[in-house]
Protein backbone atom coordinates (compact mmCIF):
# COMPACT_ATOMS: atom_id res chain seq x y z
CA UNK A 1 0.00 0.00 0.00
CA UNK A 2 1.27 3.44 -0.91
CA UNK A 3 1.82 5.88 1.96
CA UNK A 4 -0.85 8.52 2.42
CA UNK A 5 -1.53 11.58 4.53
CA UNK A 6 -4.59 12.83 6.37
CA UNK A 7 -5.90 16.39 6.59
CA UNK A 8 -7.80 16.36 9.85
CA UNK A 9 -9.09 18.32 12.81
CA UNK A 10 -6.75 16.31 15.06
CA UNK A 11 -2.96 16.89 14.98
CA UNK A 12 -2.02 13.19 14.91
CA UNK A 13 -3.44 9.69 14.79
CA UNK A 14 -5.22 8.58 17.97
CA UNK A 15 -3.51 5.44 19.30
CA UNK A 16 -5.62 2.28 19.35
CA UNK A 17 -5.04 1.93 23.09
CA UNK A 18 -6.06 5.53 23.82
CA UNK A 19 -8.08 5.93 27.00
CA UNK A 20 -9.84 8.96 25.54
CA UNK A 21 -13.21 8.98 23.84
CA UNK A 22 -12.27 9.43 20.19
CA UNK A 23 -15.48 7.98 18.75
CA UNK A 24 -17.71 10.19 20.89
CA UNK A 25 -15.69 13.29 19.98
CA UNK A 26 -15.63 12.33 16.30
CA UNK A 27 -19.42 11.91 16.36
CA UNK A 28 -19.71 15.34 17.97
CA UNK A 29 -17.74 16.83 15.08
CA UNK A 30 -20.01 15.04 12.58
CA UNK A 31 -23.17 16.82 13.72
CA UNK A 32 -24.65 20.29 13.57
CA UNK A 33 -22.65 23.48 13.42
CA UNK A 34 -19.33 21.77 14.19
CA UNK A 35 -19.72 19.56 11.12
CA UNK A 36 -20.65 22.50 8.89
CA UNK A 37 -17.57 24.39 10.10
CA UNK A 38 -15.34 21.36 9.50
CA UNK A 39 -16.77 20.96 5.98
CA UNK A 40 -15.95 24.62 5.25
CA UNK A 41 -12.39 24.18 6.55
CA UNK A 42 -11.82 21.08 4.41
CA UNK A 43 -13.39 22.78 1.38
CA UNK A 44 -11.06 25.76 1.87
CA UNK A 45 -8.06 23.43 1.60
CA UNK A 46 -9.33 21.84 -1.63
CA UNK A 47 -10.32 25.18 -3.19
CA UNK A 48 -6.95 26.74 -2.44
CA UNK A 49 -5.15 23.63 -3.67
CA UNK A 50 -7.04 24.10 -6.94
CA UNK A 51 -5.44 27.54 -7.27
CA UNK A 52 -2.07 25.82 -7.70
CA UNK A 53 -3.00 22.47 -9.21
CA UNK A 54 -5.39 21.11 -11.79
CA UNK A 55 -8.17 19.00 -10.21
CA UNK A 56 -10.26 16.43 -12.06
CA UNK A 57 -13.18 15.49 -9.82
CA UNK A 58 -15.42 12.42 -9.65
CA UNK A 59 -18.37 11.85 -7.33
CA UNK A 60 -18.67 8.11 -7.78
CA UNK A 61 -20.07 7.85 -11.30
CA UNK A 62 -18.49 7.72 -14.71
CA UNK A 63 -18.19 11.49 -15.17
CA UNK A 64 -14.94 13.27 -14.35
CA UNK A 65 -15.05 17.08 -14.32
CA UNK A 66 -11.88 19.11 -14.78
CA UNK A 67 -11.63 22.16 -12.52
CA UNK A 68 -15.33 22.55 -11.62
CA UNK A 69 -16.53 26.00 -10.66
CA UNK A 70 -15.64 26.80 -7.02
CA UNK A 71 -19.29 26.81 -5.91
CA UNK A 72 -19.84 23.42 -7.56
CA UNK A 73 -16.69 21.95 -6.04
CA UNK A 74 -17.72 23.11 -2.56
CA UNK A 75 -21.24 21.71 -3.04
CA UNK A 76 -19.88 18.34 -4.19
CA UNK A 77 -17.37 18.20 -1.35
CA UNK A 78 -20.00 19.15 1.21
CA UNK A 79 -22.31 16.42 -0.10
CA UNK A 80 -19.48 13.87 -0.01
CA UNK A 81 -18.55 14.77 3.57
CA UNK A 82 -22.17 14.30 4.66
CA UNK A 83 -23.12 11.11 2.83
CA UNK A 84 -21.13 10.32 -0.27
CA UNK A 85 -17.69 10.07 -1.77
CA UNK A 86 -15.50 12.35 -3.86
CA UNK A 87 -12.17 11.75 -5.60
CA UNK A 88 -10.04 14.50 -7.08
CA UNK A 89 -7.07 13.69 -9.26
CA UNK A 90 -4.33 16.27 -8.84
CA UNK A 91 -2.41 17.19 -12.00
CA UNK A 92 -3.89 14.40 -14.16
CA UNK A 93 -3.52 11.71 -11.53
CA UNK A 94 -0.08 12.40 -10.14
CA UNK A 95 -1.80 12.49 -6.73
CA UNK A 96 -5.30 11.91 -5.39
CA UNK A 97 -7.37 13.49 -2.65
CA UNK A 98 -10.55 11.86 -1.33
CA UNK A 99 -13.47 12.73 0.94
CA UNK A 100 -16.13 10.38 2.27
CA UNK A 101 -19.29 10.71 4.30
CA UNK A 102 -18.85 9.89 7.95
CA UNK A 103 -15.20 11.00 7.93
CA UNK A 104 -13.76 14.07 9.59
CA UNK A 105 -10.82 14.26 7.23
CA UNK A 106 -9.52 14.27 3.68
CA UNK A 107 -7.02 11.66 2.52
CA UNK A 108 -4.12 12.59 0.24
CA UNK A 109 -2.39 9.86 -1.76
CA UNK A 110 0.95 9.99 -3.58
CA UNK A 111 1.65 13.72 -3.31
CA UNK A 112 4.91 15.11 -4.60
CA UNK A 113 7.09 16.81 -1.97
CA UNK A 114 5.87 20.20 -3.21
CA UNK A 115 2.21 19.13 -3.12
CA UNK A 116 2.67 17.73 0.39
CA UNK A 117 4.30 20.95 1.60
CA UNK A 118 1.51 23.04 0.09
CA UNK A 119 -1.19 20.78 1.56
CA UNK A 120 0.38 21.22 4.98
CA UNK A 121 0.42 25.00 4.64
CA UNK A 122 -3.19 25.06 3.43
CA UNK A 123 -4.33 22.74 6.24
CA UNK A 124 -2.65 24.94 8.84
CA UNK A 125 -4.18 28.09 7.34
CA UNK A 126 -7.63 26.45 7.60
CA UNK A 127 -7.08 25.49 11.25
CA UNK A 128 -6.48 21.82 10.40
CA UNK A 129 -3.53 19.43 10.54
CA UNK A 130 -1.66 17.23 8.06
CA UNK A 131 -0.24 13.97 9.37
CA UNK A 132 0.77 10.54 8.15
CA UNK A 133 -0.87 7.52 9.80
CA UNK A 134 1.26 4.88 11.45
CA UNK A 135 1.92 1.92 9.17
CA UNK A 136 -0.21 -1.14 9.84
Amino acid sequence: MQPYWVIDFLPMQVPQDSRGQFFAVEQYFLTGARHERLCRQLADVVLKLNCYHDLTVNRGGDDWVRNPEPETLVEWLNTALHHGHLCALIDDGAALITASGGDTHLTLYNPSPDQLHLAGQLATAAGLHLWQPNPI
